[in-house]
């Protein structure tokens, strides 16, 4: 079926991030759109979170919908709607024109990527599939790290239309790859929709669902905050702190590269002691770190990030092999909605006890994941490793 694994992996890989990066590159101009279209940084910021809000509503029906559609012809039709949208972007003159180009596509990001971790699955085969998987978290990571920098240096160099040509030239470049370079991929097997909605019967999908809600819920409710902490409770000089969040996600590209070999080797060893390794660097942050050791944390928690977005897939995809399109899209709304919980539940601790106390926000979704996890493993009917 697939002449070159390597390099239709890497083509999924290089779509991914064009997709993030367009998802992402958002939060690095927002202040220049906010002043082309006159409108306030709240309410350019609907550019953000309606983007996210169609994610996360598509994310378990849309793969659902299109998962018996050959799958070249579907990578080309939602990289030729993003790379549309993206143009239009470019010459938009009014807000609600921007608006509506912008949350369009946000509906058909989990088709492309659920379909492009179970493609990278599938060519590498059940050994491989993790360290195939983790190079598509690669650019998934990537899209999330170089996005924001790049389109705010375009924004603030050249232009805010320079920007948008990028996310519009990254996602054409993979399209006219995918259009010479990947070969027809129908599905040879059609899953009917009502075998792939059984999935939802099984309790080891729901336990993982949970068990993913948590951790990526002890992320991303402290990460979403690190700004403010690192500037508040860590003393930070902004242009340092901008550098830590750089290094930080940067980390989180060696940590998907990590991740592909330890849930290839030592699977259930990974899952199951990856909360308390995460614990251990939040408690770490109370010990008030001088800049050199705060900094080697943050590389270490990067890369943990990077490690546990591979979990995710991973933890809910063994749980419903059967239907891997529709697992991998129950995965990213997962992961959504852990950043959402995880946010929220973080706030409070800040609202009540200061920013210093984000931290027990991420230290008891991990606890939280942890005993999941654990209880998970022990029972044979819900361990998705069984």
């Amino acid at each position: 079926m697939v002449q070159n694994k390597n390099l239709l992996i890497f083509i999924l890989m290089v779509g991914v991030f064009g997709i993030l990066n367009t998802e992402m590159g958002f939060i690095g101009i927002l202040p220049y759109i906010a002043e082309r279209y006159n409108v306030t940084i709240v309410h350019a910021g609907l550019l953000i979170s309606l983007f996210a809000l169609g994610v996360a509503i598509a994310g378990p029906t849309m793969p659902l919908i299109f998962s018996r559609v050959n799958r070249k012809y579907l990578m080309i039709f939602v990289l030729i709607l993003f790379t549309v949208c993206n143009t239009i972007s470019i010459f938009a003159k009014d807000f609600n024109l921007l608006l509506a180009v912008r949350v369009l596509p946000a509906f058909f990001h989990p088709v492309y990527c659920s379909m492009a971790f179970t493609v990278a699955a599938m060519i590498a085969g059940a050994k491989e599939a993790p360290k195939a998987v983790a190079k598509i978290n690669i650019g998934v990571a990537a899209g999330m790290v170089v996005g924001v920098p790049i389109s705010n240096f375009l924004a603030e160099r050249i232009s805010l239309s320079a920007s948008m040509t990028f996310f519009a030239l990254v996602t054409f470049a993979t399209l006219l790859a995918t259009i010479f370079y990947v070969p027809s991929m129908p599905v040879k097997k059609a899953l009917s929709y009502g075998s792939q909605l059984k999935i939802l019967s099984k309790r080891v999908l729901w336990a993982s669902i949970v068990a993913v809600i948590f951790l990526d819920g002890s992320i991303f409710g402290v990460f979403n905050y690190a700004a403010e902490y690192l500037a508040k409770v860590s003393m930070v000089e902004p242009s340092s702190v901008s550098a830590m969040l750089f290094v930080f996600g940067v980390c989180n590209i060696f940590g998907s590269m990590l991740a592909g070999n330890l849930l290839t080797s030592q699977p259930l060893a990974t899952v199951k002691f990856f909360p308390f390794v995460l614990a251990a660097v939040y408690l770490a942050f109370f010990n008030e770190p001088d800049f050199s050791a705060l900094t080697i944390l943050i590389i270490f928690w990067g890369i943990l990030a990077g490690v546990a977005a591979n979990i995710y897939q991973f933890w809910i995809f063994r749980a419903a092999p059967e239907a891997p399109d529709f697992a991998n899209g129950i995965f990213l709304t997962s992961a959504n909605l852990g950043c959402m919980a995880g946010t929220a539940f973080s706030g409070i601790f800040i609202d009540a006890l200061g920013t210093a106390y984000v931290i027990f926000g991420g230290l008891i979704f991990a606890a939280c994941s942890a005993v999941m996890i654990w209880i998970q493993s022990a029972r044979r009917e819900l361990n998705p490793l069984r």
